[in-house]
């Protein structure tokens, strides 16, 4: 049986559209997108709390070839980036190739007929010959249980499932996590609430942003000379790049940006044991480092505080620290980030011989080659698959690097007959990710310790332990000699 598309995309997130980008730049029209919700859009649609904003400057945390003159901040926040996406998909008409409200449940290769069989929660069938999943790391709340959840009679509400509903003016809140959701709320929130308490586990390396509007005349100048902005969006990526530097190698270097988000903490923070209480035990980079202007200035108003102590329990009207007494809050904002390196796309994906994709790595930790393609998955690409992400730069650039890649998997399997498939030989994975775990010994991430990093086992799935421009160099090349190519007899 023929297949119904060359290739199948799930997911409508920046990997999804990277992915479609580089099928149409190949002339490859033949291709069906998956949406679970009904609008696209994945972490940008997802995510809107007050504050949200990304990280990256907005010139390099784009698609390349598609370039937005009129980013109105030097760092976007959620409403705009979500536009953004939406205007990608109008001008390059991919909206015909997705299908809304779509949940892919399973996804089961196809041995005797070389293509991959997809079922959505609707019970429709689709045949692809080739598989891309972008889905992310970043799509599955980490919701951490406490003693007594269940009795809280105020609301509780996690960043990432945040509800428009709630009214938090003149209300007692409480959010718990100082992370990189975090870190936006409180400031975007502080000024309307009648109490804000904020429980920090473990303190961040936080450096400023420096934040501010794009003036008119900078827009009009990226309209008229497009190369202005490639050159800005190429010195931004070169800079990151940079700074990346002290997280791979283990040089004395690392001590300016932790001098500098020093001078940061103590600039806004006079009070000597509230900046002991917020300066890490650790590395800078070894979790995540965040970027803000106004956190640290929020904790200087009178109805904000910062609480260390340990949550013993939910009460009915509030919380309880170990040693303390009960402290009422109406609102309880569960800012507790996202379970990224235990990998689970909620999707029965079987490969060759039945193999379970999720159960494998359930078990033996995520595990692909270049991030990109697993063995006895054949015909399948992950788009920021294990250990892609970056601690330093745009995970934009890492997948679009990777679909260069892809089109290369997709140039060799177009020149065999229709019926072969493209098998990642196990060996050639076995190497490669135990070089990878090698390659962070020396590097901010083996200095010991914990972050959402690793999985329950303690092992770094989700970072590539160098830089950028490696990772680029690493998928620029595909050897055909790395993959068995199977052909299936007329018989079969």
């Amino acid at each position: 049986m023929t297949a119904d598309y060359e290739f199948g995309i799930v997911g409508t997130g920046f990997g999804g559209l990277i992915a479609a980008l580089k099928l149409q730049a190949l002339g490859k029209n033949s291709f069906v997108m998956f949406e679970r919700a009904s609008e696209i859009g994945g972490t940008w649609r997802d995510n809107v709390y007050p504050g949200c904003a990304c990280d990256v400057q907005s010139n390099l945390y784009s698609i390349e070839s598609q370039p937005n003159p009129a980013w109105s901040h030097t760092f976007s926040t959620q409403p705009e980036i979500w536009q953004y996406m939406k205007n990608v998909i109008a001008k390059n008409h991919l909206a015909p190739h997705i299908r809304l409200n779509t949940t892919v449940t399973a996804a089961h290769f196809l041995e005797k007929e070389a293509v991959w069989l997809l079922r959505d929660h609707h019970g429709r069938e689709t045949r692809v010959r080739m598989l891309l999943l972008a889905m992310g790391l970043l799509n599955r709340p980490n919701t951490p249980h406490f003693a007594g959840m269940e009795r809280f009679r105020g609301e509780i509400v996690h960043s990432a499932e945040w509800r428009t509903d709630i009214d938090l003016r003149g209300k007692r809140v409480a959010v718990i996590g100082t992370g990189a959701s975090a870190i936006q709320i409180v400031p975007a929130v502080a000024p309307v609430v009648k109490q804000l308490s904020v429980f920090q586990r473990t303190p961040a390396w936080i450096v400023p942003r420096f934040d501010k509007a794009v003036s008119a005349f900078r827009k009009n100048l990226f309209r008229r000379f497009p190369a202005l902005q490639r050159f800005v969006r190429k010195r931004i990526f070169w800079a990151n790049e940079l700074s990346g530097y002290t997280f791979v190698h283990d040089t004395r270097l690392r001590l300016i940006p932790e001098l500098f988000a020093q001078w940061h903490l103590k600039r806004h923070i006079k009070d000597p044991a509230l900046r002991r209480a917020f300066t890490p035990a650790y590395e800078l980079g070894c979790k995540r480092v965040l970027v803000s202007d106004d956190f640290y200035p929020t904790f200087n108003l009178p109805h904000v505080r910062l609480e260390t102590a340990p949550i013993q329990e939910f009460t009915e009207n509030g919380l309880r620290c170990e040693g303390g007494t009960e402290q009422i809050f109406d609102v309880i904002v569960l800012a507790t980030g996202f379970i990224a390196a235990d990998i689970d796309w909620g999707i029965e994906i079987t490969g060759l011989q039945g193999r379970n994709l999720m159960d494998e790595w359930k078990h033996n930790g995520a595990e692909a080659y270049l991030g990109t393609t697993v063995s006895g998955f054949p015909n399948l690409a992950l788009v920021l698959g294990p250990n892609t992400g970056g601690g330093h730069n745009s995970v934009l650039d890492t997948m679009e690097s990777q679909m260069g890649y892809v089109a290369e998997y997709i140039r060799l399997l177009e020149t065999q007959v229709p019926t072969a498939f493209l098998d990642l030989r196990a060996d050639v994975q076995s190497a490669y990710n135990q070089r990878l775990q090698t390659m962070f010994h020396g590097t901010v991430w083996s200095s010991g310790c914990k972050s959402w990093y690793h999985n329950a086992q303690g092992k770094n799935t989700t970072i590539y332990p160098q830089l950028n421009k490696h990772f680029r160099n690493a998928v620029r090349v595909l050897h055909p000699a790395d993959y068995t190519i199977r052909v299936l007899s007329s018989t079969t």
